[in-house]
């Protein structure tokens, strides 16, 4: 199969990329480089330096003929997308429909869409959350990412192309860049092997679920040979887990003696969020296999390399 990766040379979309060409898949990634880096991106991958808003983007799909597009490529910034709604949406939104309709035009069989399970349910009642509870977005961002999905079962049902929307939990592992709008597990993790201090927004009882990156990976590989028409697919652990025994399991993970310090709370930020992965276990036979424990440890041995 030939796949078109956008944001390969990204934290999720590289080790996608990977797994790709493991499974024996001929992969072209498009990043523009805003906040990838061309050393993510695999070897064997072909690689084109472009905006997926771009003409010149689209022109890839007449001339190489992909089967499959599996894209990655956002504006990921929540903070961003509430201080700039219209670049946020031109990204997320306008970026991927160019992307869509060039590859309706040229044989495009099969999309996967990198969503978001946190951002596009809102505060749960209850959880962990599943692909049929309410969608309560409020913020741009996540607007953007349902806007999206919704989109995609458009193209699914007029040019029959099988598309699945991966709503992915809160992804870590190695290559998550700890700069910016960046998980908490790698801003803790650089600050605590370079002797900072972090800190811990608001009382730090906040939960999220936390998933490895080499699991969302091989998620995308199973649903990639999927042949059914639009389907929205938790990417999920089951298992809650608050910032403050992250911040401890990191502090021990790396020999810190850093100090549990508590600053002020985020503005809007959610308390809970947890996914439930049946769907994905009863489509794909796929469910997370990587403890928290045991991603956490490989992530910090990759982040203390690179300090």
């Amino acid at each position: 199969m030939k796949i078109l990766v956008t944001g390969g040379a990204g934290f999720i979309g590289s080790h996608v990329a990977d797994a790709l060409i493991y499974d024996g898949c001929e992969v072209h990634v498009i990043d523009d480089l805003s906040t990838g880096f061309e050393c993510n991106i695999p070897a064997e991958a072909v690689f084109h330096r472009l905006d997926i808003r771009s003409d010149a983007a689209a022109d890839l799909f007449a001339r190489e003929g992909f089967d499959a597009l599996v894209h990655h490529a956002a504006q990921m910034d929540v903070r961003k997308s509430v201080a700039d709604p219209c670049f946020d949406a031109d990204v997320n939104v306008l970026g991927f429909l160019n992307l869509l309709e060039a590859g309706s035009k040229h044989g495009l069989r099969r999309v996967i869409f990198a969503s978001t399970g946190g951002a596009i349910y809102g505060e749960p009642i209850a959880g962990p959350q599943t692909e049929d509870d309410p969608l309560l977005p409020v913020s741009p961002y996540g607007i953007s990412k349902l806007a999206a999905e919704k989109y995609l079962a458009f193209y699914a049902a007029q040019y029959g192309i099988a598309s699945v929307a991966l709503r992915y939990a809160n992804v870590y592992g190695p290559r998550q860049n700890p700069h910016g709008e960046a998980g908490v597990v790698a801003i803790f993790a650089q600050s605590l092997l370079a002797g900072k201090q972090p800190v811990i927004h608001g009382d730090g009882l906040q939960t999220r679920d936390y998933i490895f990156v080499r699991d969302v990976a091989r998620l995308n590989v199973a649903a990639i040979r999927y042949a059914g028409s639009f389907e929205a697919v938790n990417a999920g652990t089951r298992r809650e887990t608050d910032v403050v025994t992250l911040f401890r399991l990191l502090k021990t993970l790396t020999g810190s003696d850093a100090r549990e310090l508590h600053g002020r709370a985020q503005q809007g930020e959610q308390r809970r969020s947890v996914l439930c992965a049946e769907k994905a276990e009863r489509l794909f036979g796929w469910c997370a296999e990587v403890s928290f424990e045991d991603g956490l440890r490989e992530t910090v041995r990759w982040f203390a390399k690179r300090t």
